[in-house]
């Protein structure tokens, strides 16, 4: 009968621990009435807590520092520090030990190792210690592999490793909405949520645009000559609540200019966040590349530069348009303007405005005359293009306030 011999004691002990901060201790009062059994124990047990602030012992406000119990939650952006400890439980030498610490996630094996030199020699009771840290970048199950070998007294070479598995946590949702202007602008809207259990203050969230861009941030007024928050002195977020970022970006010059303007799926840039948490552990999470597909205006499009807001009832106002060959063709146009029941064109229909290149702009200054009051619609703009024969019409470019003049004189 075949019997298997016993496994071989190793020589080395292994311990790895997480280092994290401690977390706070919340007192919860018990107390009674005196006329009650227990009389002035409670109160009694509850003065002599140190935890307790003294004359508000039944108010729950003491907080101590108390030690985690368990691993505790690791979030998507945070540093994990692990303490490696390897010690020598025997009563001899033990030569070239070589300890290795891997981080497995899903895509990559990571080696966290501060130095991958041996040790010479470790003598009895004496450790090797090593920290290691590491910026988490992916969600998901994480192992950490932790392997030693060594040689004994008698020239055996062992080996040994432990396994140690844990999640990694989503902190944050982040949704993003674009919204484009009348003119190249685009307004970013960045919403923040804190999908934790405990409150975090947001230290920084800034949009880092990419190369086309240039980016103004919209989330601060201006009060006494400062510029203040639109969140307030304190930059808390509680759990699961959400707070809406505001970008507004503009296209550089350059870029405008080469290319008319910006066609396609553009890429708008990526958002940094950087926070901390109760005892001032720092996390930071950056998106992927935002993209942003800009609106198609066609062959022809037609944007305002420039419009009153109110005019006066029967009297003349300009407005100037801009006209931009969004095509790869050369234009040949001709500007027709049709008369509403409200609204008036003054000068003549049917003029050549000429070739207009591709990417090519043009501004026109044109005059109108109400006769209705209220808010109206300028409407009524036509653009042929006479190499193709074809004809743009644009209806309800803008609107205005038209007043009767004598209400104006009197405001």
């Amino acid at each position: 009968m075949e019997v298997n011999p016993p496994k071989q004691e190793h020589l080395l002990a292994l311990k790895v621990m997480r280092l994290t901060k401690p977390t706070l201790f919340t007192n919860i009062p018990v107390t009674c009435e005196e006329k009650d059994l227990p009389g002035d124990l409670f109160n009694q047990l509850m003065r002599d807590d140190p935890s307790t602030v003294n004359g508000a012992e039944i108010l729950m406000l003491g907080e101590m520092l108390t030690l985690p119990q368990n691993f505790g939650n690791i979030f998507l952006g945070e540093t994990f520090s692990s303490y490696i400890s390897v010690h020598n439980d025997s009563n001899q030498v033990v030569k070239d030990i070589l300890v290795k610490a891997d981080l497995q996630t899903s895509s990559q094996r990571l080696n966290l190792s501060a130095s991958n030199a041996a040790v010479a020699e470790l003598k009895p009771d004496c450790c090797i210690d090593d920290v290691i840290h590491h910026e988490v970048k992916e969600i998901g199950t994480h192992i950490l592999v932790c392997a030693v070998s060594y040689t004994t007294q008698g020239g055996e070479k062992m080996y040994f490793r432990k396994f140690f598995k844990f999640q990694v946590l989503k902190p944050l949702d982040v949704k993003t909405k674009f919204y484009n202007a009348e003119t190249d602008e685009v307004f970013l809207e960045a919403q923040i949520q804190n999908i934790t259990t405990s409150p975090m203050f947001m230290e920084k969230v800034s949009l880092e645009p990419s190369i086309m861009y240039n980016v103004t941030e919209l989330n601060s007024v201006s009060q006494a000559g400062e510029c203040v928050s639109t969140f307030g002195s304190r930059a808390y977020l509680q759990p699961m609540d959400t707070r809406q970022y505001l970008y507004c970006l503009k296209p550089k010059k350059e870029f405008a200019e080469k290319a008319g303007i910006i066609k396609g799926v553009t890429v708008i840039g990526k958002l940094d966040i950087v926070w901390k948490t109760n005892l001032g552990e720092r996390g930071r999470l950056q998106t992927s590349q935002l993209q942003r597909m800009a609106p198609g205006y066609g062959d022809v499009r037609l944007s305002l530069e420039a419009i009153p807001d109110t005019v006066n009832l029967e009297e003349p106002f300009h407005i100037t348009c801009k006209i931009t060959n969004c095509s790869e063709r050369t234009m040949d146009l001709v500007l027709e303007m049709c008369n509403t029941n409200s609204i008036h064109w003054c000068g003549i229909s049917g003029r050549q405005l000429g070739k207009l290149h591709p990417s090519s702009s043009l501004c026109l200054a044109l005059t109108l005359l109400s006769s209705v009051q209220g808010l109206q619609s300028i409407s009524g703009l036509r653009l042929t293009d006479t190499f193709l024969k074809r004809t743009y019409e644009y209806d309800d470019i803008a609107q205005v306030c038209v007043v009767s003049s004598a209400i104006q004189v009197e405001s």
